[in-house]
């Protein structure tokens, strides 16, 4: 008889990729905030995971690091692939949209909106 490891059986493979079992949590949504560096009790609470399911997560990502990593860097590439096409696909109907006037009673925070838009779009 053998045995198979906690960490194997919390991780498992899903039709959206690797991902921590009893939730809809991929290891992807994990590696966003592993890459930038969160630490793992703020990753827990954002994702109300428990102590043995971030464990979990971060042992099989540390276990499989160049396999985790290449998967990641895939996903990352076609959600990049989906918005720009999203983006495109959608853009009349955004257009149309940003050209409405604003309702009564909110052009003030239009224009504050259009200001912090102007000044990201002027930043490097």
């Amino acid at each position: 008889m053998t045995t198979i490891s906690k960490e194997a059986t919390a991780i498992i493979r899903t039709e959206r990729g690797l991902a921590i079992a009893g939730t809809r949590i991929t290891i992807y949504d994990i590696m966003d905030y592993v890459t930038a560096q969160y630490p793992p009790k703020f990753i827990r609470g954002l994702f109300d995971l428990t102590e043995e399911q971030i464990n979990a997560a971060l042992a099989y990502i540390e276990a499989n690091r160049a396999d985790v990593e290449a998967e990641y860097q895939m996903v990352l590439k076609e959600a990049e692939e989906l918005r720009l096409y999203y983006e495109e696909k959608n853009r009349d109907l955004i257009a149309r949209i940003a050209a409405q006037p604003p309702k009564p009673g909110e052009e003030a925070i239009r224009a504050k909106l259009q200001a912090a838009k102007a000044k990201l779009k002027s930043q490097p």
